[in-house]
């Protein structure tokens, strides 16, 4: 069983810069077609500062650590047990290229299903820009098999 003694847990922060060829790779990607994601000209035109980051973005910001898993070194699980039960977004403000994005994540809860054979773990992921503005959290629950 996961040690529940880890809600709360913090791991390390980190700072990441976002990259225009990172977004426009992004966007061909996930098959995103509007401009603002992939043309500075085309971003501007339409009232933002530069490239936008689309939705779902700040996914790949939480695997730029040092460690991309923390949560599989942390709790000493088995990577090939681990499921992606859900993810969710919540945004506050535009992420764009050139920004300076620092990544916090904590687990914010772990409890069982099935009398065990099934655990849950929720991150808590915040994404806040070099000004100190929030701009989105994530949730993500992980679900591990015992057995």
């Amino acid at each position: 069983m996961i040690d529940k003694h880890f809600i709360g847990y913090e791991f390390t922060p980190f700072t990441t810069t976002i990259e225009q060829g990172r977004l426009k790779f992004f966007a061909k990607a996930i098959g995103e077609t509007n401009p603002i994601y992939t043309c500075e000209e085309a971003a501007k035109a339409a009232g933002h500062k530069s490239i936008l980051a689309p939705p779902t973005f700040p996914f790949t910001l939480s695997l730029e650590s040092d460690d991309p898993f923390p949560v599989v070194t942390a709790l000493k699980l088995e990577i090939g047990r681990i499921l992606h039960g859900s993810q969710h977004f919540e945004y506050f403000a535009p992420i764009y290229a050139g920004d300076e994005i620092t990544v916090s994540s904590k687990i914010v809860d772990i409890f069982d299903k099935k009398e065990g054979a099934l655990e849950f773990v929720t991150l808590q992921y915040s994404f806040t820009n070099q000004d100190g503005d929030l701009v989105a959290t994530s949730t993500n629950i992980l679900v591990y098999r015992n057995g």
